[in-house]
């Protein structure tokens, strides 16, 4: 199994807020090295809206030896604007595949929910609230999405002819496990698949309906916030938060346990390795804009996947970078070098 975790270069979770706003190549390089050195791990999963920096922060990782899987975001983007950043990516790996190999492209992820055009609502939040609405779970539990997902799929088919046009190496794309993908479109399956309250006790068989496939199955994303609690909600761990005037805060009694996350991680990859999937990322190193606090209402890396938390100034944190481990950064360190051949 491949050794994996996600690294965000910067995407638009909400118009014109940029998860990374600075791009300082020392400090992305020197990232990335930890992410080889000290965590483990043998790929990265490169997730970020602009094409210089995916190119830029694959180049590092690619020059490191790390496997690189480059996925581009546009969330909130027309489909056809999407299309046309994926195929300005699709250029940017090929240059990047050519030289060094081992670079894998994902066309998108989660369509149906991060892109306009498939669900009704404009922004990501409105068609999450429509999705996993009591009512929306019962619709794609009785199959009447099947037109979305329809719909999806003769995207996914043209945009993945139009990369395959221009990057020539092993092309997939992260699924949400409520899409219906066809997989025949691609080289490997990828699945964005948490364990959560909901479905732990049929995680690994959620997992097993896709061998029948009979490719390499991915698990692209899975992690968990850092607070009690946080491992019954897994990929809703991050909606803890509340606008208070312009300020976004914690809501109250929200109650930090690194444990959680350290557990809920270590416990997720025995599963994972019992199944014998192909690669794991873990969701995510570091989300800059939410930084720990002391107090917690303040303490925006409460509702961040990070296993490692951001601070104001580099003194304040490891190696001159502006973020302290977490427990979970510790004990995914131990887990991945104990995997190591």
């Amino acid at each position: 199994m491949l050794r994996g975790i996600n690294y965000d270069i910067g995407t638009f979770y909400r118009k014109d807020e940029l998860s990374r706003p600075d791009f300082d190549e020392s400090v992305i390089k020197k990232e990335l090295e930890i992410i080889k050195n000290e965590l483990y791990c043998d790929a990265v999963k490169i997730t970020g809206h602009d094409t210089y920096r995916l190119s830029k922060a694959s180049e590092f990782a690619l020059q490191l030896g790390l496997q690189v899987w480059l996925t581009p975001s546009h969330i909130d983007a027309t489909p056809a604007d999407a299309a046309q950043h994926l195929v300005e990516c699709a250029i940017a790996a090929e240059n990047l595949r050519l030289i060094y190999g081992n670079i894998i492209f994902v066309s998108g992820f989660e369509y149906s929910i991060f892109l306009k055009g498939f669900m009704k609502g404009e922004s990501i939040y409105e068609r999450l609230e429509k999705m996993f609405s009591p009512v929306g779970l019962v619709f794609n539990l009785l199959g009447l999405r099947a037109g979305i997902y329809r719909k999806l799929n003769i995207y996914l088919r043209e945009t993945t002819q139009q990369i395959r046009t221009y990057f020539k190496g092993q092309v997939t794309y992260a699924s949400g496990t409520w899409e219906k993908i066809n997989w025949d479109l691609f080289d490997l399956i990828g699945l964005d698949h948490y364990r959560a309250a909901y479905n732990r006790a049929f995680y690994n068989k959620q997992l097993e309906a896709y061998y029948k496939f009979n490719k390499p199955v991915v698990v692209m994303e899975f992690g968990c916030c850092a607070y009690m609690g946080a491992e019954d909600k897994g990929p809703m761990g991050w909606a803890v938060t509340e606008m208070v005037g312009e300020r976004r805060i914690v809501k109250d009694g929200v109650v930090r346990d690194e444990s959680v996350q350290a557990n809920y991680i270590t416990q997720t990859l025995d599963q994972l390795k019992q199944e014998n999937v192909h690669a794991a990322f873990v969701f995510t190193f570091i989300n800059p804009m939410y930084k720990h606090d002391t107090n917690p209402r303040f303490d925006l890396d409460l509702a961040s996947f990070g296993i490692v938390k951001p601070v104001d100034e580099p003194e304040e944190g490891y190696k001159s970078l502006k973020w302290q481990p977490k427990e979970a950064f510790d004990s995914l360190a131990l887990y991945y070098r104990q995997m190591k051949p």
